[in-house]
């Protein structure tokens, strides 16, 4: 069964916020220690550990970086024009506060030209190169590329200027790298598949850049949000909740905003992130299972043929299911003058009915086609394939609330017959009770 996540974001969403919630999901720490090593990014360190926000136990990842890598956005004054920018960060400049690097740095908040570090300017090639060469999967690869071309563009639009040309100190940062790889790495190795993410919860007013006061959303967000379509809702908060990168990592990875009416919950993750709000700076991450039975919509196509021949029927068919269709099947009748005939009908979706039409216009003697729409309901399902004690095989999985019924595909049935010579019903038999022992 596909691992569904749903990131439910109703405090924002940042880079460092995901990969704590994903970790807290039960992603491997080791793996993820391991594969960051590989990255070759220097001036930084990773600490792990658990703190509470109004109460409540959540998971904090932090990116803790050197002197010379070093900025202070978690200064919130500063961030929000409040005094001149020249002045010691709120918590002072050791290490036991909280860095905000992951609610993020995208921006260079708070780095003035009293207090600036040397920081390194990468570019989209730069980063991909770093991510070609590490340990990570090919998946994690692929999912992280994604991610930064999406923050790329959105620089990019942001600043006028063509995506190669961009260099920008925000995805070059150590910690952007960080998140965004720890992100995918986290995602790959929890086996996720798909991911829903309804809303992105967004404050308002304005936050210091190195450019000056900015606007929430920050131009970077408003074009992620644009370009992929994700749907922000305006909480009233003064304050930036969704970051540049919290809004790539969400479009690269979202495949629905909708949740399921009912679902059960498997696990729970929270991330912590490091600024302070009206509300508690936290994330959920939760591994669902829908309980219902999906209801959609199809398409019965029928006719009455009375004057075409068998063959003709047999090839109608075929080239019926060929192009798509979900069944097909005649039905005996009698027809005006008593003569025998044919019913066809043709299950199908909608966008093929036209395509179907066409066909049975072709290669029948029909003139006339009736067209219903029907709603029907389908149990949740998949295929995959097991490996048997007669060999592999493909199996059909459908849940219901109550349990959870395995059919044999009649194809890797069939071959494995003509393999074993056992009987078909013997491998049929044989096949769905290994399934049942295996599949849970």
């Amino acid at each position: 069964m596909s691992r569904t996540l749903y990131m439910e974001c109703g405090s924002g969403i940042s880079g460092d916020m995901v990969v704590a919630a994903l970790l807290d999901l039960g992603a491997d720490e080791k793996v993820l220690r391991d594969t960051l090593d590989s990255l070759h990014v220097s001036g930084h360190r990773i600490e792990i550990s658990r703190v509470s926000k109004n109460g409540l136990d959540a998971c904090d990842f932090r990116v803790i970086l050197d002197e010379e890598h070093e900025n202070h956005d978690h200064d919130m004054a500063y961030l929000h024009g409040h005094g001149d920018g020249i002045h010691e960060p709120v918590h002072g400049h050791n290490h036991s506060h909280e860095h905000t690097h992951g609610h993020d740095n995208e921006h260079n908040h708070g780095e003035t030209a009293a207090h600036s570090h040397t920081h390194e300017h990468r570019n989209l090639t730069d980063i991909l190169s770093i991510i070609g060469d590490s340990a990570m999967t090919e998946a994690a690869k692929k999912c992280a590329v994604h991610i930064f071309e999406i923050l790329a563009q959105a620089e990019a639009k942001a600043h006028g200027v063509p995506v190669e040309e961009v260099h920008f100190h925000e995805v070059g940062a150590v910690d952007s790298i960080i998140d965004i790889a720890a992100t995918a790495v986290c995602l790959d190795n929890l086996g996720i598949e798909e991911v829903i993410i309804p809303v992105l919860n967004e404050g308002s007013g304005y936050i210091r850049c190195q450019h000056g006061m900015i606007p929430v959303p920050v131009p970077a967000v408003s074009a992620i949000v644009q370009a992929y379509a994700l749907t922000l809702h305006m909480t009233g908060i003064e304050g930036e909740l969704v970051t540049p990168t919290g809004a790539a990592i969400a479009a690269a990875v979202r495949t629905s905003e909708k949740l399921p009416d009912k679902f059960t919950i498997q696990r729970t993750g929270t991330g912590a992130g490091k600024r302070s709000y009206e509300r508690p700076s936290l994330l959920r991450a939760m591994l669902i299972e829908s309980r219902e039975i999906e209801e959609d919509c199809i398409y019965k196509l029928e006719t009455n043929i009375d004057d075409c021949t068998g063959e003709a029927l047999g090839y109608v068919m075929q080239r019926l299911l060929e192009a798509g269709a979900r069944d097909v099947h005649y039905m005996p009748v009698f027809m005006k003058k008593n003569r025998p005939a044919y019913q066809l009908n043709v299950i199908c979706s909608e966008k093929d009915v036209e395509k179907m039409e066409e066909i049975i216009f072709m290669e029948t003697t029909t003139i006339g086609i009736r067209r219903q729409k029907m709603e029907r309901s389908v149990l949740k399902r998949e295929t995959k394939e097991i490996e048997t004690s007669l060999g592999k095989a493909g199996i059909k999985i459908c849940r219901l609330p109550s349990r959870t019924r395995i059919y044999p595909e009649y194809e890797s049935v069939a071959q494995l017959s003509r393999k074993t010579g056992l009987s078909w019903q013997e491998v049929y038999e044989l096949v769905g009770r290994e399934a049942r022992d295996r599949v849970q």
